[in-house]
């Protein structure tokens, strides 16, 4: 980092609080800021964002300037230029706290490294520090402090070397009183004889040459890998190595070596070796991963793997309170939705969830496990990884949360071994960085040998992923390329090592993002298998059957007869398990009124509904970009359409207003008629996410009984009853499912889109979620780096 570079995100929590109370005031505080940043595009606030930052006064402990700071470290703006703006908008008071601040801010960024040498040769010791301006430096050897010419620069030099100069360095670096040591570095003198870097680089000559290069290996699954490379070096040589031109940032000795290799770990690996003043790459090495050397195996077919049914839940968080607002995940779950559903599994998909209703979610996820289920858990928005958990962050977590704000996924795959699944399968699109407000080492439970996990990490570790703007619509780097690949029929590893290796080929993703698989999958399992249930749990694949049901459940299709002698259709459609799309459409009407229309209002306050977008004539205009229509609506049957998310928040029936606006042909005034409607709990709402969960005891094998589902106070999928008419059209479906001896699929009991009433009138077809995006595939030439955003994490 260069000198006077440092972000705003490296000021300390009392620092950001104290500033953002100087900022909190209407004459030269955060709107004044926003304005003064606007100067570079890229921290320009839209409305929506200053909204988002004045509506912090609501919290008790709420800070605007508190939250434009924490946005504007999302953007990695520096302090030099923070504090140019602050002199630009004249908050003296703020200048002059931050620049006495900032002087405590020195890092090292280049430590001093002990070296070797043979008399009269040259050595170099350096040292690099970033912070405010004016860093000064001050070499000592042990306690006596070099006052030599280079005794107060970055880079010592010893020239010739002499015995005198044997021993140990420290060099401080300091602004004004505030100082900061590097670590010690040890110089030591050797004879000619005994030092290698001598006889090729005599005396002050500097230079580096490559002894021995990295060689290409095969090497099985559960091997350990050992590539070397040596090089002779004045100054000593530094080692950097790269897999697939991707660095490798906890590899920096002369020797890569990897303990029990994937095929992840397959493809060409190069080593860069540098010092002061020269640098060189190694030969390629390539390495192949061929199968388990333990068994000896050859890549032989063997009998395919067979669910006893397959569970997936889909998680997409994206407008988050106090964090980055993300745009992918919306249609990263749609896609992923469909393509499982293709593929049999049972599918709850759910958008912008808060902490206590993720860990209800889960709850609810694993109750739909049990011995030989296919589990799949993707998520989509803010995360981060400490000491080896992954961590996936509530839309409610605070600036800086840490994992008491977040769910740890090695917790869920703990509980998800405890059904004693067939295939545990994790898709974690998001950042990896480490998050340094969180030190807590959370400890999971004990993850048993199940061979049968699998996890796709969209990025490597300490690395962010991406998203792709493009017009309304936008994917996640990752899911643009899963997307082509799921839907294989081919073992889970292999599927995701294809998906890396096309983001590989990528040119705009090469150095930037890379999916990483770690798994110990030992049979040929794949998420095209097909589901087959034995007698002994055909009862528990019906319970499921109806547990899954009971969260996409529909309202049916009513008709309302107004006194004007208008008739009026309410249809209802599902973009996601907790967002839903109600139309209303113009049935019949008397000859005697010109217009007419029905709009809804009067929604309660627990679903979230934007009143711009309501009532609209197009999906689009609604802010439904995913729902499509198989045949337009004719212009003589126009409908009005509502968007309504975040259903899961609603405590209550889905109880709203229908208001007819009509006109008589001798009159000029508008005319209304009101009626209240109530459709019950519609989707996930009947699941009250919202709501704690007692914790379930987890047995290896569960035993579910169709008797086991009647009302109760706290529904769940585990017990459920449902008011709606078409409950015993699914209890019968999954009845006579279960009943056939040919393996059973998940589609028959797959809810449909949307209801209609086809009794009432020879109405339009109905609207049904798209089977898929119209993107086009994902090539080079299609991404430019500009359009990219970060999923930031802090």
């Amino acid at each position: 980092m260069e000198e006077g570079r440092m972000s705003i995100g490296a000021l300390s929590e009392d620092v950001l609080n104290k500033l953002s109370t100087m900022l909190d005031n209407s004459s030269c505080g955060w709107r004044q800021l926003a304005g003064a940043v606007s100067e570079q595009p890229k921290f320009r606030c839209s409305e929506r964002e200053l909204t988002n930052c004045s509506l912090q006064v609501l919290s008790v402990e709420g800070s605007p300037g508190r939250a434009l700071l924490a946005w504007l470290a999302d953007r990695s703006c520096s302090l030099d230029f923070l504090l140019h703006c602050l002199r630009k908008m004249d908050h003296k008071e703020a200048v002059q706290y931050l620049t006495t601040t900032v002087a405590e801010l020195i890092q090292i960024t280049v430590q001093p490294l002990s070296q070797q040498a043979t008399a009269g040769s040259r050595v170099v010791l350096t040292c690099r520090a970033s912070g405010p301006p004016g860093l000064c430096y001050q070499w000592f050897r042990g306690k006596e402090e070099i006052l030599d010419a280079t005794g107060s620069t970055p880079e010592l030099v010893l020239c010739p070397l002499a015995p005198i100069h044997q021993g140990h360095y420290i060099c401080r670096v300091n602004h004004g009183e505030n100082g900061i040591f590097s670590q010690w570095a040890h110089v030591r003198l050797v004879c000619s004889a005994g030092s290698s870097s001598s006889s090729l680089f005599p005396g002050s000559v500097s230079g580096l040459l490559i002894t021995q290069q990295p060689q290409s290996q095969a090497v099985s699954e559960g091997d350990t890998l050992l590539l070397e490379c040596h090089a002779e070096a004045n100054p000593p040589a530094q080692y950097e190595w790269y897999h697939n031109m991707v660095p490798m940032k906890q590899h920096k000795t002369c020797s890569l070596k990897i303990p029990c290799v994937t095929t992840a770990h397959r493809g060409q690996f190069r080593c860069r070796v540098f010092n002061l003043y020269h640098e060189a790459w190694t030969d390629t090495a390539t390495v192949t991963i061929g199968p388990s050397s333990i068994t000896e195996a050859s890549w032989v077919e063997v009998d395919r793997g067979l669910a006893t049914d397959k569970v997936a839940l889909l998680i997409g968080n994206m407008n988050y309170r106090y964090h980055t607002q993300l745009s992918a995940p919306i249609a990263d779950v749609h896609e992923l939705t469909n393509l499982l559903r293709q593929m049999d599994f049972k599918v709850v998909s759910l958008l912008d969830l808060n902490w206590q209703e993720m860990h209800s979610a889960v709850t609810e996820f694993l109750l739909l496990l049990d011995k030989g289920v296919y589990g799949l858990l993707y998520f989509a928005g803010h995360g981060y990884e400490n000491f080896g958990n992954s961590f996936m962050v509530p839309i409610d977590a605070p600036f800086s949360y840490t994992s008491e704000h977040c769910l740890c996924v090695q917790n869920i795959l703990t509980r998800m071994q405890e059904k004693k699944t067939g295939l545990n399968v994790f898709l974690l699109d998001m950042c990896r960085k480490r998050n340094p407000h969180d030190d807590i080492i959370v400890q999971p439970g004990l993850i048993k040998v199940t061979a049968n996990i699998v996890f796709g990490y969209a990025t490597c570790v300490d690395a962010e992923a991406y998203e792709v703007k493009r017009e309304e619509v936008s994917n996640g780097i990752f899911i643009s390329f899963l997307k082509r690949r799921v839907c294989e029929d081919e073992k889970v590893t292999v599927m995701l090592d294809r998906v890396a290796e096309d983001m590989g080929r990528c040119a705009i993703t090469r150095g930037r993002q890379a999916l990483e698989l770690r798994s110990n999958l030992s049979e040929r399992r794949s998420l095209t298998d097909a589901i087959q249930t034995s007698d002994c749990c055909s009862e528990s694949y019906s319970a499921r059957n109806l547990q899954w049901a009971v969260a996409h459940v529909l309202p049916q299709s009513l008709c309302l007869q107004f006194d004007c002698g208008v008739k009026v259709q309410l249809g209802f459609a599902a973009e996601f398990s907790n967002v839903m799309v109600i139309y209303t459409r113009i049935l019949e009407k008397p000859k005697e009124i010109v217009s007419c229309c029905a709009q809804l209002t009067d929604f309660p306050e627990d679903v979230d509904i934007d009143l711009k977008k309501t009532n609209q004539e197009t999906l689009l205009e609604a802010g439904s970009l995913l729902l499509i229509k198989e045949n337009l609506p004719s212009p003589e049957v126009p409908s009005l359409y509502t968007r309504i998310r975040s259903l899961q928040r609603l405590k209550t029936e889905l109880t709203f207003t229908t208001c007819l606006h009509y006109t008589y042909s001798n009159m000029d005034e508008e005319v209304q008629e009101r009626q209240t409607v109530t459709v019950g709990k519609p989707l996930v709402s009947k699941l009250n996410l919202h709501e704690p969960r007692v914790p379930h005891a987890c047995s290896g094998s569960s035993s579910f009984s169709l008797d086991s589902f009647t009302v109760t106070e706290g529904p769940s999928f585990a017990s459920v009853g449902s008011t709606s008419s078409d409950w015993s059209y699914y209890a019968q479906t999954s009845r006579e499912s279960s009943s056939t001896d040919s393996p059973t699929t998940s589609r028959s009991a797959n809810i449909p889109e949307e209801t209609d009433s086809p009794e009432l009138f020879d109405a339009p077809k109905s609207l049904v979620a798209s089977k898929s995006l119209p993107h086009s595939q994902v090539n080079d030439t299609n991404y430019k780096f500009s359009d990219m955003y970060n999923f930031h994490s802090y």
